[in-house]
């Protein structure tokens, strides 16, 4: 690992091990009590940090907030769509359809890393969703309501352009968080539900795709949690 110093700010490299891995070296090697993050094609906007902070301090009780942000996409601005629209409080049912939170919009207090642990460097895709769901089953989130970032989309180099079927990390996902028996009955029977609905819609991809064993291990995922 290669350490660089500069006015404020330290910079760290090591080899290419994913973007989760790359996050939790961040959040390992600051020394601050609130870590933010930022992508690589989203940008802050100038009082973000700002906003944010007097958010938490108006409710102190909150240990995650995001905010609202614009999407971007081919350097044109568009509508959000409406199942991504941001809300707050305890929020782990929105989070289960889709990924909710934009990393990029998070402060998150040292506390709940060192609570439910790092991002999970073994998914390839859909880290943060996997993030979001141990996070909310345990926090309820604080929600900025004005957009604080502009959130880039559209090109082909983006990490949701590289696999398909993106539903399969979510799927280990869900599946991870339901197995860990840590969930309250309302929040494990939504995830159970949800699980059933992607591993479904999934299973009906690669049974037309002709991809048998694939098709095999979601039909007894399936029998597993129905």
């Amino acid at each position: 690992m290669l350490r660089r110093e500069f006015p404020k700010v330290n910079y760290y490299y090591q080899e290419n091990l994913g973007v989760s891995a790359a996050r939790n070296l961040g959040i390992q090697q600051a020394s601050g009590d609130w870590l933010a993050f930022l992508d690589s094609d989203d940008e802050w906007l100038p009082e973000k940090l700002a906003k944010q902070k007097a958010a938490l301090t108006a409710d102190p009780g909150y240990r995650i907030c995001h905010t609202e942000e614009n999407w971007i996409r081919n350097g044109i601005q568009v509508d959000v769509p409406k199942k991504y629209a941001k809300t707050g409080g305890w929020i782990f049912g929105h989070c289960l359809p889709v990924c909710a939170i934009s990393p990029s919009t998070a402060l998150i207090h040292r506390s709940v890393f060192t609570g439910i642990g790092l991002f999970d460097a073994r998914l390839p895709a859909c880290e943060d969703y996997d993030l979001w769901l141990r996070i909310t089953a345990n926090y309820p989130v604080l929600l900025v309501e004005q957009p604080q970032i502009n959130k880039h989309g559209g090109h082909q180099d983006q990490l949701s352009q590289a696999f398909w079927g993106m539903d399969r990390f979510r799927i280990s996902a869900l599946q991870k968080i339901i197995d860990a028996g840590q969930l309250s009955a309302p929040n494990r029977q939504a995830a159970v539900n949800m699980l059933l609905k992607k591993a479904g819609v999934y299973l009906n991809g690669v049974t037309k795709r002709g991809k048998t064993e694939e098709a095999s291990y979601y039909r007894q995922l399936i029998k597993r949690y129905e």
